[in-house]
């Protein structure tokens, strides 16, 4: 090769690495300088210029094209919850990015880190009332930590650093980056660089919290004499599930959790005494009232564990760790308010609290538990009739040895999987607590597994909720990832027909449902499944189910008008 020829090549190849990006590549590119492999997402027009981009780098980019956008959002929250990273979810403008607002919505009462990607009609159509032109700005402004429209390409790089640092740093939640269609396709004036954000101006989460108030709650647990830690999300989201059970076993406190803080601790630990709230267990509600010192642990003293909040441990001196300061005299007023990150908190308190032994006190609450068992366990498990829906959990649990990842959805399965299935391993239980939203499993599930690929996930569905997203099967069936899907069909709305039985005089107004042939369906998305009504035949369907290698739909018919005890209204 003469001189001048090489010359010229190296001056191609220098043209090449200086080549402008446009703003769909650089939003690429930013994906990979934050570690992302796999998007859930839905094209459109006002988004086209993003998924020309990303064509070019499917060898890097997992991208999951789901059957609907708010099927993009739960399943972005459900890989965030089981991976502990930022779940990444993208749709169009107009009615792609309202169909996100429901699981925007669910992410940020439940703490989920996600970064949600929208587009939007060019620059000089905002505000016309173009084709599917929405203020996706405005409406989703309640419901995410942070939200910003770009206008430019160059933009980009700096917004997605903001938008990922955001999602996680100090308490969790979804960011919505909205993107119009010039800036996605128009090219950088700059060379892309791209710099994670460590620190925002204006914005500092407390991490670290203050030395007065670790001694001000280390000196209530120490003095206390029937202390009591309840312990929520929290725990889990700070990953501090090894300092909370050192906190524990040291100090010896009986402890429960919340719902969404079920698996921070597993279920046989000799402290932990079960889940409260209004369907929760029997000892930990009543013991509320008994204790002098409550220590609340990366929770928020929702509706749904207080009732009455006026009335809830009105006796007791209240701890609250908790990284957010909104929180923090909410609801329950704190004599001890820590403010900061959950495990950083248990570190700087470990050292200090007293080594005790409360066997007694903890005995008070193993008292109860007979009780419970005579009105709640006993019934859940009497074997007549048709098949109850703590049998099938309950044999579920037994089958994994309590270490499956469970999704549920919401309502009385929701209640019954979390006090039958026996939790050994951390971020088992993923659920819809704050927002309760029908149709979160069946997405849920599949981000929960492309999450943690290397665990066996298992969703408990409700009829009802199986139909609110049904055709996420086929996105599951495409992606050819193995999840279990159980439905629990008593072919009602089931928990609304409870309240309708017991609170408005058995007027069971527009509760009953004609389902489909769910295995039929299943089949049709080239998923297997089978349906079963006999208790003679539940454990061998289970264990084919469990046995079947890809994703199986398994559908059980279970009692009519089953109630989930105990109850208190809200």
């Amino acid at each position: 090769m003469s001189k001048e020829l090489e010359v010229m090549d190296m001056a191609k190849e220098s043209t090449s690495e200086k080549k402008a990006l446009t703003g769909g590549q650089a939003l690429m590119e930013c994906f990979l300088a934050e570690g992302v492999e796999t998007i859930f997402g839905y094209p459109g027009g006002a988004i086209m210029p993003i998924y020309d981009g990303l064509y070019d780098y499917t060898d890097r980019l997992n991208h999951v094209l789901v059957r609907h956008e708010q099927g993009a959002a739960h399943a972005a929250e459900g890989f965030a919850r089981a991976s502990g990273r930022v779940g990444v979810c993208m749709a169009t403008s107009g009615p792609g990015a309202t169909n996100l607002v429901t699981g925007l919505a669910d992410a940020i009462i439940d703490c989920t880190p996600i970064v949600a990607i929208t587009g939007q009609v060019a620059s000089h159509l905002l505000g016309t009332d173009a084709f599917q032109e929405t203020d996706v700005i405005g409406i989703t402004a309640p419901i995410c930590k942070w939200n910003y429209q770009v206008t430019n390409a160059d933009e980009i790089p700096e917004i997605l650093s903001k938008a990922f640092f955001i999602a996680k740093a100090g308490k969790p939640g979804p960011v919505l980056v909205d993107i119009t269609k010039d800036a996605q396709q128009g090219l950088m004036t700059k060379p892309f660089e791209y710099k994670k954000t460590t620190y925002l101006p204006g914005y500092h989460p407390r991490v670290t919290p203050k030395h007065d108030q670790i001694e001000r709650a280390v000196e209530l647990i120490n003095n206390a004499k029937r202390p009591y830690v309840l312990f929520g999300h929290g725990v889990l989201i700070s990953q501090a599930m090894q300092e909370f059970k050192e906190f524990i076993e040291k100090t010896d406190i009986p402890c429960a959790s919340t719902l969404l803080g079920i698996s921070a601790l597993p279920i046989d630990h000799p402290n932990y005494m079960g889940w409260l709230g209004m369907h929760g267990m029997y000892a930990p509600n009543v013991m509320t009232d008994q204790c002098d010192v409550l220590i609340a642990i990366g929770m928020r003293f929702d509706d749904r564990v207080t009732g009455d909040a006026s009335l809830f441990a009105k006796q007791a001196k209240i701890v609250h760790i908790e990284i957010d300061p909104a929180e923090i005299d909410k609801i329950k007023k704190a004599e001890a308010p820590v403010v900061g990150d959950v495990k950083e908190a248990l570190k700087l308190m470990l050292p200090l609290v007293k080594t005790n032994d409360y066997t007694a006190w903890k005995n008070e609450f193993r008292k109860l538990e007979p009780r419970e068992k005579e009105f709640v366990t006993d019934r859940d498990f009497k074997f007549e009739g048709q098949i109850k829906m703590a049998e099938v959990v309950k044999m579920v649990s037994d089958k994994t040895k309590g270490e499956a990842c469970i999704v549920v959805d919401v309502g009385q399965h929701q209640m019954v999987s979390a006090r039958y299935y026996e939790f050994k391993k951390c971020h088992s239980y993923i659920a819809s607590g704050g927002l309760g939203t029908m149709g979160f499993a069946i997405p849920a599930s599949l981000g929960a597994k492309m999450g943690a690929p290397d665990r066996q996930v298992i969703a408990f569905i409700g009829d009802g909720c199986f139909q609110m997203t049904i055709q996420e099967l086929g996105t599951i069936s495409q992606t050819g990832q193995e999840v279990k899907l159980i439905i629990l069909n008593n072919n009602y709305l089931g928990m609304v027909r409870q309240w309708q039985q017991l609170f408005f005089e058995k007027r069971y107004s527009f509760v009953e449902l004609h389902n489909p042939d769910f295995i039929m369906v299943a089949k049709g998305f080239g998923i297997e499944g089978k349906k079963v009504s006999e208790r003679a035949n539940l454990n061998d369907a289970i264990d084919e189910m469990l046995n079947h290698k890809g994703s199986y739909v398994l559908e059980v018919v279970v009692e009519k008008e089953e109630n989930v005890f105990p109850m208190v209204p809200a």
